[in-house]
């Protein structure tokens, strides 16, 4: 016997067996899919944004670190602005400081909250006599006189340490900005707030109908990404199960044929998110799309199986020649492909995203379970339910018996088209940027990215740049040359392209020195010596009130300070351009001790979409390598093995 027919022999021998215990292969699959399905109630969705950084990104490492060294960075920002239609365009009105004094004071009622900023509580300094007076900007002391209103605004709009931060240059918006601690396991937590959140804003609203709110901050970004997850499992599903229909009915016209590759694709990706609730695997928005991919790919495998049988039939064979026909036809290629199309899912590990790791595994299993329900499932359903075709009239061509001859007939010009086209597309290639901006991974249906634009373009930006200033020793940030290279980066950084807002140290100490000469604006500069320094930051330090310190901008020993940058809808490329420009700033303009790095939120999600594509490519390449080899000993030839990857290079 020859090694074909032997092989023939198997396939026979497993056609056979199917359609023999197509019974318990049924029942067997029915409760296999009921127990998988059952893991779902345990599937974990996180709306925590930095699950996407691996636990060795750098990018990552250095923001923790910064956290540690200062105060966790997961921001609300509530944005306040007289509606258009209302007769004041400013914030500086009686009604409009009243608003933000009330959420500022529901700020602290938040959970986990531990800082709250806005216009009225500014910590704002000045003197009287050699007194220096700490107080709220906007006393709570009922409504103000026009002169003090002025005088507000006045004060508002000339200090650098609000104006595009929490004040818009122009007095049309202000904001209201809570920060938070987490507890380790955040997801509830982001849940909790961004719901408060929402609750006090609706309450604001009524209470001040002249007003309009926005809000944005890390919190809420995180809870837009849980949202979009959720939304897109409600809404993708069931669309790409009516396409499934629709398009199943209108090329197999058989309902059993449709509700077998129905049920197929459903219950392959019912096995895969069953696994992810089964085995722990936290869900998000990055991966949360695997089941719409899954039976965008497992369709083929039951469609290939069905088909054939139907051809089977039209030429004359009974069904159950035609399925075990369909079997010995389509076995190899739909295991070959499955084998194929799995390891290039599996490449996905390669990315620096943990979430595309399991979008990559659960796809992979989920095409692996479709393979197995095709050539068992459907081949032992479509045995016991009835399965009638039309046989095919004498002369009558199929449509892809035409196309396979008109490729034959045309290959010449075939050949060639393509391979022009292809060049032509593959031009194009050296042009493709990693660039993104993670604001507009929403559309405008999101209240979150309708707000967000709102703050960007009335307000400030959302892209900070953190960098943790060493200076040396400690207690040594009040040394009056450290100090000076602080207010020299800082000036710096304000002349940059699309930067909104610096806040350093140095803006601090400036104002104190200030207002220990009388408030003589010529005073407005760095300290002369390093126990003046000291003494003005101690007396600042303790009129400071409750929650008002300056543990987010100084750590505990005083050896070193945060200066955070503020960009203005910035692309990734953008950043990463800025990031590069300030680090080298640093490296050419400051001594070795001071030299630092860009880090943040901001800047891990700039260079997330670089390491993933690096890391992929790294992927794709092995994953290649893998599957020439897989075709070349499937297929027994060399250059077909290889020709074989040109379909799949080409995409």
């Amino acid at each position: 016997m020859t090694e074909i027919s032997a092989g023939a022999a198997r396939l026979e021998t497993f056609g056979v067996g199917v359609l023999r215990w197509r019974w318990p292969i049924i029942a067997l699959t029915l409760l296999f899919v009921v127990f998988m399905a059952a893991g779902g109630q345990y599937i974990k969705i996180s709306n925590d944004s930095r699950i996407f950084f691996s636990e060795d990104n750098p990018q990552l490492i250095a923001f923790e670190a910064l956290e540690a060294t200062y105060t966790e960075a997961n921001t609300v920002l509530i944005a306040v602005a007289p509606k258009p239609d209302t007769q004041s365009t400013s914030i500086f009105t009686n009604d409009a400081l009243a608003a933000v004094s009330e959420l500022t004071e529901l700020g602290w009622l938040l959970p986990f909250s531990t800082r709250v900023d806005s216009l009225t509580n500014y910590s704002h300094t000045w003197a009287d006599e050699d007194e220096l007076i700490v107080e709220d900007l906007v006393p709570v002391t009922g409504e103000l006189s026009i002169q003090d209103l002025a005088r507000v605004e006045d004060i508002a709009l000339n200090e650098i340490q609000l104006v595009n931060r929490l004040v818009a240059a122009d007095g049309g918006t202000t904001a209201v900005l809570v920060n938070f601690v987490l507890p380790d396991e955040s997801g509830e937590a982001v849940t909790e707030i961004s719901d408060q959140v929402k609750d006090i804003v609706a309450a604001a609203r009524l209470a001040h109908p002249e007003l309009n709110y926005y809000v944005t901050g890390s919190i809420i970004t995180s809870r837009a990404f849980g949202d979009a997850t959720f939304d897109d499992l409600a809404t993708l599903g069931p669309i790409i199960i009516g396409v499934i229909l629709v398009v199943m009915a209108l090329l197999l016209r058989s309902i059993t044929g449709t509700i077998a590759t129905l049920l197929v694709v459903l219950f392959a990706a019912i096995t895969a998110m069953g696994f992810a609730g089964w085995t722990g695997m936290i869900l998000s928005s990055g991966n949360v799309g695997a089941p719409t991919i899954i039976m965008t790919v497992a369709i083929a495998h039951s469609v290939h199986i069905i088909s054939t049988i139907m051809l089977g039939m039209r030429t004359g064979l009974a069904k159950r020649e035609a399925i075990l026909e369909s079997l010995r036809v389509n076995f190899f290629p739909v295991f070959l492909t499955t084998i194929t199309t799995a390891i290039g899912f599996l490449s996905m590990n390669f990315s620096d995203a943990p979430p595309f790791h399991n979008l990559g595994n659960l796809v992979a299993l989920g095409i692996v379970a479709a393979m197995i329900f095709a050539l068992t499932f459907v081949p032992a359903l479509v045995y016991i339910l009835p399965f009638r075709v039309r046989p095919r009239r004498t002369g009558q061509a199929e449509f892809f018996d035409s196309l396979g001859a008109f490729v034959v007939r045309r290959r010449t010009p075939l050949l060639f088209g393509m391979t022009a086209i292809i060049i032509g597309l593959a031009a194009g290639v050296p042009q493709v940027e990693l660039n993104d901006n993670w604001t507009k991974y929403f559309d405008d249906r999101y209240e979150f990215r309708r707000d967000t634009d709102y703050i960007i373009n009335n307000l400030t930006g959302v892209e900070a740049f953190e960098f943790s200033l060493p200076a040396g020793g400690e207690g040594a940030i009040n040394d009056p040359e450290y100090l000076a290279r602080v207010d020299e980066f800082a000036e710096w950084y304000r002349g940059q392209p699309k930067i909104t807002h610096v806040s350093a140290f140095s803006d601090i100490m400036k104002r104190l020195n200030m207002n220990m000469h009388g408030d003589d604006p010529a005073y407005y500069r760095i300290p002369e010596e390093h126990d003046l320094a000291a003494q003005y930051l101690l007396l600042y330090e303790l009129s400071l009130p409750f929650g008002r310190d300056l543990n987010d901008q100084i750590d505990v020993a005083k050896s070193a300070t945060r200066m955070t940058v503020v960009g203005r809808d910035m692309s990734a490329k953008e950043q990463r351009a800025s990031a590069d420009a300030a680090n080298q700033w640093l490296k050419d303009n400051m001594p070795a001790e001071m030299v630092t790095e860009a880090t943040g939120l901001t800047m891990m999600f700039a260079y997330i979409s670089k390491r993933n594509i690096e890391g992929m490519l790294k992927g794709t390449v092995i994953a290649m390598a893998i599957i020439s080899l897989i075709l070349i000993v499937a297929l027994k030839s060399i250059p077909i093995g290889l020709l074989s990857l040109v379909p799949n290079f080409v995409p």
